[in-house]
Protein backbone atom coordinates (compact mmCIF):
# COMPACT_ATOMS: atom_id res chain seq x y z
CA UNK A 1 0.00 0.00 0.00
CA UNK A 2 1.31 3.41 -0.93
CA UNK A 3 1.33 6.20 1.64
CA UNK A 4 -1.24 8.84 0.76
CA UNK A 5 -0.83 12.60 1.02
CA UNK A 6 -3.18 14.90 2.90
CA UNK A 7 -6.14 16.46 1.12
CA UNK A 8 -5.72 20.14 0.19
CA UNK A 9 -7.47 22.76 2.31
CA UNK A 10 -8.09 26.48 1.70
CA UNK A 11 -4.90 28.55 2.08
CA UNK A 12 -2.67 25.53 1.45
CA UNK A 13 0.73 26.47 0.06
CA UNK A 14 1.40 24.85 -3.31
CA UNK A 15 4.92 24.48 -4.69
CA UNK A 16 5.41 24.95 -8.43
CA UNK A 17 8.35 22.95 -9.80
CA UNK A 18 9.91 22.73 -13.26
CA UNK A 19 11.26 19.16 -13.24
CA UNK A 20 11.28 18.74 -17.02
CA UNK A 21 11.28 21.70 -19.40
CA UNK A 22 11.93 25.23 -18.14
CA UNK A 23 9.21 26.76 -20.35
CA UNK A 24 7.43 28.44 -17.44
CA UNK A 25 10.38 30.75 -16.84
CA UNK A 26 10.53 32.14 -20.37
CA UNK A 27 9.30 35.65 -21.13
CA UNK A 28 6.98 34.30 -23.84
CA UNK A 29 5.09 32.41 -21.11
CA UNK A 30 4.61 35.36 -18.73
CA UNK A 31 0.89 35.68 -19.50
CA UNK A 32 0.43 31.96 -18.77
CA UNK A 33 2.37 32.29 -15.53
CA UNK A 34 0.01 35.07 -14.41
CA UNK A 35 -3.08 33.10 -15.42
CA UNK A 36 -1.95 30.05 -13.47
CA UNK A 37 -1.26 32.14 -10.38
CA UNK A 38 -4.69 33.75 -10.69
CA UNK A 39 -6.45 30.38 -10.96
CA UNK A 40 -4.65 28.93 -7.94
CA UNK A 41 -5.55 32.00 -5.89
CA UNK A 42 -9.18 31.71 -7.00
CA UNK A 43 -9.12 28.23 -5.45
CA UNK A 44 -7.77 29.84 -2.25
CA UNK A 45 -4.37 28.23 -2.74
CA UNK A 46 -1.06 30.03 -2.22
CA UNK A 47 1.37 29.35 -5.10
CA UNK A 48 5.03 29.24 -4.09
CA UNK A 49 7.58 29.06 -6.90
CA UNK A 50 10.60 27.00 -6.00
CA UNK A 51 13.96 28.81 -6.39
CA UNK A 52 14.83 27.39 -9.83
CA UNK A 53 11.36 26.91 -11.28
CA UNK A 54 11.44 30.10 -13.36
CA UNK A 55 15.06 30.00 -14.56
CA UNK A 56 14.13 29.12 -18.13
CA UNK A 57 14.66 26.38 -20.68
CA UNK A 58 18.44 26.57 -21.19
CA UNK A 59 19.42 26.90 -17.53
CA UNK A 60 17.26 23.97 -16.42
CA UNK A 61 18.39 21.84 -19.36
CA UNK A 62 21.99 22.46 -18.27
CA UNK A 63 21.32 22.03 -14.53
CA UNK A 64 19.26 18.93 -13.69
CA UNK A 65 20.55 19.23 -10.11
CA UNK A 66 18.76 22.59 -9.80
CA UNK A 67 15.50 20.94 -10.82
CA UNK A 68 16.05 18.18 -8.28
CA UNK A 69 16.90 20.73 -5.59
CA UNK A 70 13.48 22.35 -6.08
CA UNK A 71 11.70 19.07 -5.40
CA UNK A 72 13.84 18.53 -2.32
CA UNK A 73 13.03 22.04 -1.11
CA UNK A 74 9.30 21.43 -1.55
CA UNK A 75 9.43 18.20 0.45
CA UNK A 76 11.57 19.75 3.17
CA UNK A 77 9.15 22.63 3.78
CA UNK A 78 6.39 21.58 6.22
CA UNK A 79 4.18 24.46 5.04
CA UNK A 80 4.07 23.12 1.45
CA UNK A 81 0.98 20.88 1.16
CA UNK A 82 1.03 20.10 -2.57
CA UNK A 83 3.36 20.13 -5.57
CA UNK A 84 2.28 21.00 -9.11
CA UNK A 85 4.57 20.33 -12.07
CA UNK A 86 4.98 23.20 -14.51
CA UNK A 87 4.94 21.05 -17.67
CA UNK A 88 6.45 17.88 -19.11
CA UNK A 89 9.55 17.52 -21.27
CA UNK A 90 11.78 14.56 -22.04
CA UNK A 91 14.82 14.33 -19.74
CA UNK A 92 13.47 14.08 -16.19
CA UNK A 93 15.43 10.85 -15.72
CA UNK A 94 18.51 13.06 -15.20
CA UNK A 95 17.14 14.05 -11.75
CA UNK A 96 17.18 10.50 -10.39
CA UNK A 97 20.74 10.40 -9.00
CA UNK A 98 20.28 13.70 -7.14
CA UNK A 99 17.01 12.53 -5.61
CA UNK A 100 17.34 8.82 -4.92
CA UNK A 101 20.86 9.13 -3.49
CA UNK A 102 19.76 11.86 -1.08
CA UNK A 103 18.77 10.19 2.20
CA UNK A 104 17.07 13.33 3.51
CA UNK A 105 14.82 13.57 0.46
CA UNK A 106 13.92 9.89 0.64
CA UNK A 107 13.17 10.27 4.36
CA UNK A 108 10.98 13.33 3.71
CA UNK A 109 8.96 11.51 1.05
CA UNK A 110 8.41 8.59 3.44
CA UNK A 111 7.58 10.76 6.43
CA UNK A 112 5.69 13.62 4.81
CA UNK A 113 3.89 12.49 1.63
CA UNK A 114 2.50 15.44 -0.36
CA UNK A 115 0.08 15.81 -3.20
CA UNK A 116 2.10 15.62 -6.44
CA UNK A 117 0.39 16.15 -9.81
CA UNK A 118 1.55 16.20 -13.43
CA UNK A 119 1.66 14.04 -16.56
CA UNK A 120 3.77 13.25 -19.65
CA UNK A 121 7.51 13.06 -18.83
CA UNK A 122 6.44 13.46 -15.21
CA UNK A 123 5.83 9.69 -15.53
CA UNK A 124 9.49 9.42 -14.43
CA UNK A 125 8.77 11.25 -11.16
CA UNK A 126 5.62 9.20 -10.59
CA UNK A 127 7.52 5.93 -10.98
CA UNK A 128 10.15 7.24 -8.56
CA UNK A 129 7.49 8.08 -5.97
CA UNK A 130 5.86 4.70 -6.57
CA UNK A 131 9.20 3.06 -5.79
CA UNK A 132 9.48 5.22 -2.64
CA UNK A 133 6.00 4.17 -1.53
CA UNK A 134 4.11 7.45 -2.03
CA UNK A 135 0.91 7.81 -4.02
CA UNK A 136 1.02 10.54 -6.67
CA UNK A 137 -1.46 11.69 -9.30
CA UNK A 138 -1.19 11.39 -13.07
CA UNK A 139 -3.17 14.56 -13.55
CA UNK A 140 -3.24 18.29 -14.33
CA UNK A 141 -0.15 20.50 -14.43
CA UNK A 142 0.43 24.25 -14.29
CA UNK A 143 0.96 25.31 -17.92
CA UNK A 144 -1.44 22.93 -19.65
CA UNK A 145 -4.28 23.22 -17.17
CA UNK A 146 -4.10 25.97 -14.56
CA UNK A 147 -2.79 28.38 -17.21
CA UNK A 148 -5.46 27.45 -19.78
CA UNK A 149 -5.84 30.51 -22.03
CA UNK A 150 -9.63 30.26 -22.19
CA UNK A 151 -11.69 32.52 -19.92
CA UNK A 152 -11.63 29.78 -17.29
CA UNK A 153 -10.07 26.38 -16.75
CA UNK A 154 -11.70 23.68 -18.86
CA UNK A 155 -14.66 22.67 -16.63
CA UNK A 156 -13.91 18.93 -16.56
CA UNK A 157 -10.24 19.58 -15.72
CA UNK A 158 -11.20 22.10 -13.05
CA UNK A 159 -13.50 19.50 -11.48
CA UNK A 160 -10.52 17.13 -11.51
CA UNK A 161 -8.36 19.69 -9.70
CA UNK A 162 -11.09 20.41 -7.17
CA UNK A 163 -11.06 16.69 -6.29
CA UNK A 164 -7.74 17.45 -4.60
CA UNK A 165 -9.87 19.27 -1.97
CA UNK A 166 -12.25 16.33 -1.54
CA UNK A 167 -11.71 12.97 0.04
CA UNK A 168 -14.73 10.90 -0.86
CA UNK A 169 -14.93 7.20 0.00
CA UNK A 170 -15.21 6.44 -3.73
CA UNK A 171 -14.79 8.58 -6.85
CA UNK A 172 -16.41 7.98 -10.22
CA UNK A 173 -14.26 8.89 -13.23
CA UNK A 174 -16.72 9.73 -15.97
CA UNK A 175 -16.22 10.37 -19.67
CA UNK A 176 -16.15 14.07 -20.60
CA UNK A 177 -19.07 15.16 -22.79
CA UNK A 178 -16.69 17.47 -24.71
CA UNK A 179 -13.14 17.10 -25.99
CA UNK A 180 -10.87 19.90 -27.13
CA UNK A 181 -8.15 20.30 -29.71
CA UNK A 182 -4.68 21.47 -28.74
CA UNK A 183 -4.05 25.14 -29.44
CA UNK A 184 -1.79 26.38 -32.21
CA UNK A 185 -1.43 29.86 -30.69
CA UNK A 186 -0.21 30.17 -27.10
CA UNK A 187 0.67 33.86 -27.35
CA UNK A 188 -0.83 36.59 -25.18
CA UNK A 189 -3.13 37.39 -28.12
CA UNK A 190 -4.88 34.06 -27.48
CA UNK A 191 -5.83 34.89 -23.88
CA UNK A 192 -9.61 34.59 -23.51
CA UNK A 193 -9.98 32.69 -26.80
CA UNK A 194 -12.03 29.49 -26.62
CA UNK A 195 -10.43 26.21 -27.59
CA UNK A 196 -11.86 24.40 -30.60
CA UNK A 197 -14.19 21.81 -29.08
CA UNK A 198 -16.16 18.74 -30.16
CA UNK A 199 -19.00 16.78 -28.62
CA UNK A 200 -17.74 13.37 -27.50
CA UNK A 201 -19.32 10.88 -29.89
CA UNK A 202 -17.77 7.67 -28.56
CA UNK A 203 -17.42 7.93 -24.79
CA UNK A 204 -15.54 5.06 -23.18
CA UNK A 205 -15.05 2.24 -25.66
CA UNK A 206 -14.68 -1.41 -24.72
CA UNK A 207 -12.17 -3.07 -27.03
CA UNK A 208 -12.36 -6.36 -25.22
CA UNK A 209 -13.77 -7.65 -21.96
CA UNK A 210 -16.94 -7.88 -19.89
CA UNK A 211 -17.95 -7.84 -16.25
CA UNK A 212 -15.93 -6.07 -13.58
CA UNK A 213 -12.17 -5.98 -13.03
CA UNK A 214 -10.69 -4.63 -9.80
CA UNK A 215 -7.03 -3.77 -9.38
CA UNK A 216 -4.54 -1.04 -8.50
CA UNK A 217 -3.46 1.56 -11.04
CA UNK A 218 0.04 1.69 -12.54
CA UNK A 219 1.24 3.22 -15.80
CA UNK A 220 1.92 6.57 -17.45
CA UNK A 221 2.87 8.06 -20.79
CA UNK A 222 3.64 5.25 -23.23
CA UNK A 223 6.38 7.32 -24.89
CA UNK A 224 8.11 7.77 -21.52
CA UNK A 225 7.83 4.09 -20.64
CA UNK A 226 9.31 3.20 -24.03
CA UNK A 227 12.17 5.69 -23.58
CA UNK A 228 13.05 3.96 -20.29
CA UNK A 229 13.05 0.51 -21.87
CA UNK A 230 14.64 1.33 -25.22
CA UNK A 231 17.07 4.17 -24.53
CA UNK A 232 16.32 5.54 -27.99
CA UNK A 233 15.83 9.19 -26.95
CA UNK A 234 18.94 9.69 -24.80
CA UNK A 235 21.89 7.26 -24.90
CA UNK A 236 22.23 7.08 -21.10
CA UNK A 237 18.55 6.96 -20.13
CA UNK A 238 18.23 3.17 -20.12
CA UNK A 239 21.41 2.83 -18.05
CA UNK A 240 20.36 5.46 -15.51
CA UNK A 241 16.81 4.17 -15.07
CA UNK A 242 18.05 0.57 -14.75
CA UNK A 243 20.57 1.61 -12.10
CA UNK A 244 17.76 3.06 -9.99
CA UNK A 245 15.28 0.28 -10.81
CA UNK A 246 12.78 2.86 -12.05
CA UNK A 247 10.67 0.60 -14.23
CA UNK A 248 8.47 -1.52 -11.94
CA UNK A 249 9.40 -5.19 -11.68
CA UNK A 250 7.16 -7.83 -13.19
CA UNK A 251 6.03 -8.68 -9.68
CA UNK A 252 4.89 -5.07 -9.23
CA UNK A 253 2.80 -5.27 -12.40
CA UNK A 254 1.00 -8.42 -11.22
CA UNK A 255 -2.80 -7.93 -11.32
CA UNK A 256 -2.45 -4.17 -11.87
CA UNK A 257 -4.76 -2.15 -14.09
CA UNK A 258 -2.30 -0.55 -16.47
CA UNK A 259 -3.01 2.92 -17.82
CA UNK A 260 -1.21 4.18 -20.92
CA UNK A 261 -1.54 7.16 -23.25
CA UNK A 262 0.44 8.79 -26.06
CA UNK A 263 2.22 12.14 -26.09
CA UNK A 264 1.66 15.30 -28.11
CA UNK A 265 4.25 13.92 -30.55
CA UNK A 266 1.42 11.67 -31.80
CA UNK A 267 3.58 8.58 -32.46
CA UNK A 268 2.79 6.99 -35.81
CA UNK A 269 1.24 3.49 -35.84
CA UNK A 270 4.59 1.82 -36.55
CA UNK A 271 6.16 3.43 -33.48
CA UNK A 272 3.03 2.72 -31.41
CA UNK A 273 3.40 -0.97 -32.26
CA UNK A 274 7.09 -0.86 -31.33
CA UNK A 275 6.28 0.76 -27.98
CA UNK A 276 3.67 -1.87 -27.12
CA UNK A 277 6.00 -4.68 -28.19
CA UNK A 278 8.61 -3.31 -25.78
CA UNK A 279 6.09 -3.69 -22.94
CA UNK A 280 5.22 -7.17 -24.19
CA UNK A 281 8.89 -8.15 -24.20
CA UNK A 282 9.02 -7.24 -20.49
CA UNK A 283 6.15 -9.65 -19.81
CA UNK A 284 3.81 -6.87 -18.72
CA UNK A 285 0.75 -8.08 -20.63
CA UNK A 286 1.00 -11.52 -19.05
CA UNK A 287 0.96 -9.95 -15.58
CA UNK A 288 -1.66 -7.18 -15.62
CA UNK A 289 -5.41 -7.67 -15.33
CA UNK A 290 -6.70 -4.91 -17.66
CA UNK A 291 -5.67 -1.80 -19.62
CA UNK A 292 -7.07 1.74 -19.57
CA UNK A 293 -6.10 3.77 -22.63
CA UNK A 294 -6.08 7.56 -22.72
CA UNK A 295 -7.73 9.43 -25.56
CA UNK A 296 -5.03 10.36 -28.10
CA UNK A 297 -4.53 14.10 -28.51
CA UNK A 298 -6.81 15.35 -31.32
CA UNK A 299 -7.84 11.67 -31.77
CA UNK A 300 -4.64 11.08 -33.77
CA UNK A 301 -4.43 7.52 -35.14
CA UNK A 302 -7.45 6.62 -33.02
CA UNK A 303 -8.57 3.56 -34.98
CA UNK A 304 -5.05 2.43 -35.84
CA UNK A 305 -4.02 2.44 -32.20
CA UNK A 306 -7.06 0.36 -31.25
CA UNK A 307 -6.33 -2.26 -33.88
CA UNK A 308 -2.65 -2.55 -32.94
CA UNK A 309 -3.48 -2.84 -29.24
CA UNK A 310 -5.98 -5.62 -29.93
CA UNK A 311 -3.46 -7.51 -32.07
CA UNK A 312 -0.58 -7.34 -29.59
CA UNK A 313 -2.71 -8.32 -26.58
CA UNK A 314 -4.70 -10.96 -28.44
CA UNK A 315 -2.95 -13.99 -26.92
CA UNK A 316 -3.58 -12.60 -23.42
CA UNK A 317 -7.22 -11.64 -24.10
CA UNK A 318 -6.74 -8.63 -21.84
CA UNK A 319 -9.81 -6.51 -21.08
CA UNK A 320 -9.28 -3.02 -22.56
CA UNK A 321 -11.21 0.21 -22.04
CA UNK A 322 -10.14 3.09 -24.26
CA UNK A 323 -10.87 6.78 -24.94
CA UNK A 324 -10.43 7.70 -21.26
CA UNK A 325 -9.77 11.38 -20.39
CA UNK A 326 -6.25 11.28 -18.99
CA UNK A 327 -2.90 12.31 -20.38
CA UNK A 328 -2.26 14.58 -23.34
CA UNK A 329 -5.81 14.99 -24.64
CA UNK A 330 -8.04 17.77 -23.28
CA UNK A 331 -9.74 17.80 -20.80
CA UNK A 332 -8.09 15.51 -18.25
CA UNK A 333 -8.81 13.60 -15.09
CA UNK A 334 -6.30 12.46 -12.44
CA UNK A 335 -5.38 8.84 -11.83
CA UNK A 336 -3.85 7.97 -8.43
CA UNK A 337 -0.92 5.59 -8.65
CA UNK A 338 -1.71 2.47 -6.66
CA UNK A 339 -5.34 3.49 -6.18
CA UNK A 340 -7.72 0.51 -6.00
CA UNK A 341 -10.00 0.85 -8.99
CA UNK A 342 -12.93 -1.02 -10.48
CA UNK A 343 -13.51 -1.03 -14.23
CA UNK A 344 -17.02 -2.14 -15.18
CA UNK A 345 -16.84 -3.22 -18.82
CA UNK A 346 -20.58 -3.76 -19.11
CA UNK A 347 -21.49 -0.28 -17.85
CA UNK A 348 -18.34 1.36 -19.26
CA UNK A 349 -17.59 2.84 -15.84
CA UNK A 350 -14.43 3.55 -13.82
CA UNK A 351 -14.62 3.92 -10.04
CA UNK A 352 -11.86 4.59 -7.52
CA UNK A 353 -12.84 2.31 -4.66
CA UNK A 354 -10.92 4.08 -1.90
CA UNK A 355 -10.29 7.65 -0.72
CA UNK A 356 -7.61 9.48 -2.69
CA UNK A 357 -6.02 10.97 0.44
CA UNK A 358 -4.96 9.93 3.92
Amino acid sequence: MLKKPQVLTPNSKIAIVSLSSGTLGESFATHQLQLGIKRLKEMQLQPVFMPNALKGIQYLADHPQARADDLKTAFADPEIKGIVCAIGGDDTYRLLPYLLEDETFVHNVHSHPKLFTGFSDTTINHLMFYQLGMQSFYGPNFLNDLAELDQEMLPYTKHTFMNYFRNEATTSITSSAIWYEEREDFSSAAVGMHRKQHMEQKGYEVLRGSGQITGRLLGGCLDSLYDILSGTRYPDEKEVTEKYHLFPSLNEWQDKIMFIETSEEKPNPELYRKMLLALDAEGIFSAISAILVGKPQAEAFYDEYKQILLEITDSYQLPILTNVNFGHAYPRTALPYGGETQVDFDRKAITLLEPMFA
